[in-house]
């Protein structure tokens, strides 16, 4: 055989290896994926056409001479043939710019192997998991979790003890301070996108001493014979909030205390306060978020 052919086909060969090797024993591997599977078939026929046409103009120039039609100029003697664009080279070039359209429209944003693909795909099932087992968890179990919720994702603003590192953030331990009651008063509260679907209106109390009146009452939680106890019920306050502050579903959150829907409320909503805006927390699920209304519940008991 030829050496010139035999060198073709070892070649040929040895990229193919190389090339099934590459793709096959990278992270994402062949995995029925089509797009490496048609660049496999791809890289095959680039090399099997490289080869063919090296071997077949090498081939030439080592049999052929020199002839065809010459072009009308010429460059101090020196003269050009007349050279057609092959039709196969035609071919192929629009071939490869209809493959490279739809490779990166369609078939690499579609159907490839990505880190972040795979990263989504072990979280959901880490998360199945994570749902299954603690579906059920209750009482002293859940303020764990809460608590270990808390210190992964709260304690940046709220402090290692929910004390709201001196004023950077609410202090936990307690349900409401003077200036958030007075700041909610003055400017209305949960800008109408909660639970609480109508929302608090501004100003619902103007005069200063009532203002404080109703703050003492609240800080004071709410004790019998309390003077503010009559501001607060003729500022509305007891519409939504109940008479002694303990709240009513879908109408207005628990003043006395912490309670978990309202924890959770603002952790699924977000909350603009007299302090700053708290963003919304969408990467807890519903049983973290739980969980950390129980942690924060069982801190104001």
């Amino acid at each position: 055989m030829n050496k010139l052919y035999l060198g073709g086909i070892i070649f040929t060969a040895l990229m193919l290896v190389l090339t099934y090797l590459s793709v096959g024993g990278s992270k994402g591997g062949l995995n029925d994926d089509i797009v490496n599977m048609l660049a496999i078939a791809g890289a095959v026929a680039l090399v099997i056409i490289t080869v063919f046409v090296v071997i077949k103009y090498v081939r030439q120039m080592q049999v052929d001479s020199a002839s065809g039609e010459l072009v009308d100029e010429s460059w101090e003697g020196i003269g050009e043939y007349k050279n057609e664009l092959p039709t196969g080279w035609a071919v192929m070039f629009l071939l490869l710019m209809v493959w490279g359209m739809w490779y990166f429209t369609m078939g690499y944003p579609l159907n490839a192997y990505s880190q972040i693909g795979e990263y989504n795909e072990d979280v959901a099932v880490h998360n199945a998991k994570f749902e299954t087992k603690y579906k059920d968890i209750t009482g002293d179990k859940l303020v764990e979790m809460g608590e270990s919720v808390y210190l992964a994702e709260c304690k940046v603003c709220h402090g290692l003890s929910a004390d709201g590192i001196e004023g950077k953030a609410a202090n936990l331990n307690h349900r409401l301070d003077a200036v958030a009651i007075k700041h909610a008063i003055a400017n209305g509260a949960n800008n109408f996108k909660t639970d609480f679907a109508g929302g608090m209106p501004p100003m619902m109390l103007s005069d200063p001493a009532q203002i404080d009146a109703v703050t003492d009452y609240i800080m004071s939680g709410f004790v019998d014979g309390h003077k503010g106890a009559e501001a607060f019920a003729m500022g509305g306050c007891t519409g939504c909030h109940g008479e002694k502050g303990e709240g009513m579903p879908f109408v207005g959150p628990k003043l006395d205390c912490f309670d978990t829907a309202t924890v959770v409320t603002v952790l699924k909503d977000g909350k603009k306060g007299a302090i700053g805006t708290m963003p919304k927390f969408d990467r807890l699920n519903d049983k973290q978020k739980e969980a950390v209304g129980a942690y924060i519940t069982s801190l104001s008991k």
